[in-house]
């Protein structure tokens, strides 16, 4: 039996569609698409006088009969434009009535038009009233450092295509922090080559398009390393994604340095004391710690000099493009741990 209601929320979009096909497929049991369902989005919501947002026409659509079928199935899509209290409350009270022979596949995502940049927390109250009403709230979103890289990992293993350790690196590699990318990318091979098929990195290389985000620490750690080519690659992708301008990515790598520097020849001996001086903890902390003393005072501040005078590069010195001042900048701290 299914659950009467179903409230999906997340912000990656591929994660979201994927979850709501499979809410309606599951809330359909078998009933014809065409005639039992009916799908809303924010411009049904959008009054045509003042532009606002009101959810009348999804309280109207859950409240309809159900007519040629046993049920029908509503799906409201883009509610995170309804981010307080007072405006879900016509919400909660449509499931505090309860439903009858519909079924409701509600989607807290943001708006498209024009595009929500931040995503409204889903209210309290609308959580409460799904579950009195027997529903469930289902959170999509790949998660973060090792519970992202886990996420990854099972998707790959329970993908139809089975991918050999070379493929499976290669996708891993180029998606990045974009981990949800994979969700298109497997249906995609799996269309391409059949369930069953064993692919290799040639065979999955053509599908997976430009390369994806990679957080700034990733650029950090192949500088610390001295790979010059993986340095360069991750500034390229940090740059390319569009939201981290050669300024931005500059500050970062002064805050890098500036760590290493508070803990040159503080006398420190452990993760616990690294952390303490530097407010953050646990891997982080040692991490730093071990780069600062492999480094040593003259290595860091080296590397702040040529961070002072890249500052000065981005601000018109020599006339260069700033992704050109960002890849010497990267290039000259690699080679110095190179040495």
């Amino acid at each position: 039996m299914t659950v009467p209601v179903v409230l999906i929320t997340g912000k990656e979009e591929v994660l979201v569609g994927e979850a709501v096909r499979a809410a309606v497929e599951a809330a359909l049991e078998g009933e014809d698409r065409a005639l039992a369902l009916e799908e809303l989005d924010e411009s049904h919501y959008r009054s045509e006088e003042d532009g606002d947002f009101s959810p009348s026409r999804l309280l109207d659509a859950a409240r309809t009969p159900a007519f040629l079928t046993g049920r029908r199935v509503v799906v409201g899509r883009h509610l995170g434009r309804f981010g307080t209290k007072e405006e879900v409350a016509p919400l909660v009270g449509l499931l505090a009535e309860g439903l009858v022979d519909t079924r409701l596949v509600l989607v807290w995502e943001p708006g498209v038009d024009p595009r929500q940049q931040k995503l409204n927390q889903v209210p309290k109250s609308l959580q409460e009233a799904v579950v009195a009403a027997g529903g469930r709230v289902q959170q999509c979103s790949v998660g973060s450092g090792r519970e992202a890289d886990s996420w990854l990992s099972s998707r790959l293993e329970a993908a139809e295509v089975r991918l050999d350790g070379r493929a499976r690196a290669l996708v891993v590699e180029r998606v990045g922090e974009d981990r949800a990318r994979v969700v298109g990318l497997l249906e995609t091979l799996t269309a391409v080559f059949g369930p069953g098929a064993e692919v290799g990195p040639g065979d999955v290389a053509p599908y997976l398009g430009g390369a994806g985000q990679v957080p700034p620490w990733e650029l950090t750690d192949a500088i610390d390393a001295g790979d010059m080519a993986k340095a360069i690659d991750r500034l390229h992708r940090m740059m390319d994604a569009g939201d981290r301008h050669p300024l931005g990515i500059l500050a970062g790598l002064h805050g890098h340095y500036a760590r290493l520097l508070r803990l040159d020849g503080a006398g420190i001996g452990d993760e616990k004391g690294a952390a303490e001086v530097l407010g953050i903890k646990g891997f982080p902390a040692k991490k730093a710690l071990t780069v600062s003393r492999r480094m040593g005072n003259e290595r860091i501040t080296g590397a702040i000099r040529l961070l002072s005078d890249a500052d000065l590069d981005l601000r018109g010195r020599t006339g260069w493009p700033p992704e050109l001042v960002a890849e010497v900048l990267v290039a000259r701290l690699a080679s110095m741990n190179r040495r």
